[in-house]
């Protein structure tokens, strides 16, 4: 019974769901995160800013590239990647290189 109310009403796990809007900032940061992965080898460890450009988006992907043991001694890097405005991948490159265990300067 209490399932046949949930179809009548919609499934609330999926009618709260937000979807990212189409060419919004979450569709830029995960295509940039899965158009880098592809091309580098590397998995993404999460996207450090996004922000819209002239003909599209510029996001700062950070990468796993060397990872070690510690966890805290692995390195990483920032990588800034040019979208065009329908999520394509225009340009990349490596912008900073960084222990995980350090801070900003």
């Amino acid at each position: 019974m209490a399932e046949q109310r949930r179809k009548r009403a919609g499934d609330s796990s999926t009618a709260t769901a937000r979807r990212p809007r189409a060419g919004g900032p979450e569709h830029a940061a995960r295509s940039a995160s899965q158009s880098l992965e592809g091309l580098i080898g590397h998995p993404a460890e999460g996207v450090s800013a996004v922000r819209r450009a002239d003909d599209g988006w510029c996001v700062v992907v950070d990468v796993l590239e060397v990872p070690r043991i510690p966890d805290t001694t692995s390195l990483l890097a920032s990588y800034e990647v040019q979208l065009d405005k329908d999520g394509e991948l225009l340009e990349y490159r490596r912008v900073r290189r960084y222990r995980r265990g350090a801070a900003d300067e």
